[in-house]
């Protein structure tokens, strides 16, 4: 079996389409989502579509939740803030239902998924360093777990200690737990603007980071005629 993990797609239905097409190339036979399926892009109904009737595992990140209350969101900046509150209106009360539902973690074949973190999932903490990688790996009771939330494709292993680095593709060796970023297909911020997707070759036992670009001129021509903040479009073409 090959699973597509994907992550923070955030209404970008240019960068959804051209990983999906890829997904299909691999010949990724399950795909499961680590949450933020709306927010910031001009797509949320058209993502949250595809999504849904793919009928696939997926995680809650913190746009879904905040997408589907009505409650302000809480550390957001005024951009992601606006964009909150215009994606609301994009959606119907089914499809909000839908993203409130949405569990915060999930366990698939003999892999766990989670948006953020493992030992609070509902705070929505960022994992950047191993010390922040360690409290989640006292609550993970698979070998390989993985996260999204920082848009920022990085792995963390731990055997005798907790290491972390940037990868492209890696084996997972018996003895070893993981926990692994997957990137983001709609917004990444690790200074490359393409997609990134992650497929986990269970045969095989490996690990591959998955980079594609993808129209990002027409996602950001749709965030202006939406009337979305300027900052939202910029962002798109330098991956941060």
């Amino acid at each position: 079996m090959k699973y597509a993990i994907i992550s923070d797609i955030h209404a970008n239905l240019e960068g959804l389409q051209t990983v999906l097409a890829d997904i299909k190339e691999q010949r990724c036979t399950h795909v499961v989502c680590l949450g933020d399926v709306v927010g910031y892009g001009a797509n949320p109904k058209e993502c949250l579509d595809i999504i849904r009737g793919m009928n696939i595992p997926v995680v809650k990140g913190n746009h879904d939740e905040y997408i589907g209350v009505e409650e302000d969101p809480e550390g957001f900046n005024d951009a992601a803030a606006e964009a909150v509150a215009w994606s609301r209106a994009q959606l119907s009360a089914e499809d909000r239902k839908w993203l409130r539902d949405l569990k915060y973690f999930r366990i698939v074949a003999n892999f766990s998924i989670v948006h953020a973190t493992l030992d609070a999932p509902q705070r929505w903490g960022y994992v950047f360093e191993k010390l922040e990688a360690a409290a989640s790996f006292t609550y993970q009771n698979t070998q390989v777990c993985f996260f999204g939330h920082t848009h920022v494709p990085v792995a963390f292993i731990r055997e005798s200690g907790v290491r972390g680095g940037t990868y492209s593709k890696f084996r997972v060796e018996q003895g070893k737990k993981y926990f692994v970023n997957v990137g983001s297909v709609g917004q990444p911020r690790d200074g490359d603007p393409r997609s990134g997707y992650v497929v986990y070759d269970l045969q095989q036992g490996t690990i591959e980071l998955r980079r594609l670009t993808y129209d990002i001129a027409t996602a950001q021509r749709k965030i202006r005629a939406a009337g979305l903040p300027e900052r939202l479009a910029e962002r798109l073409s330098s991956g941060k």
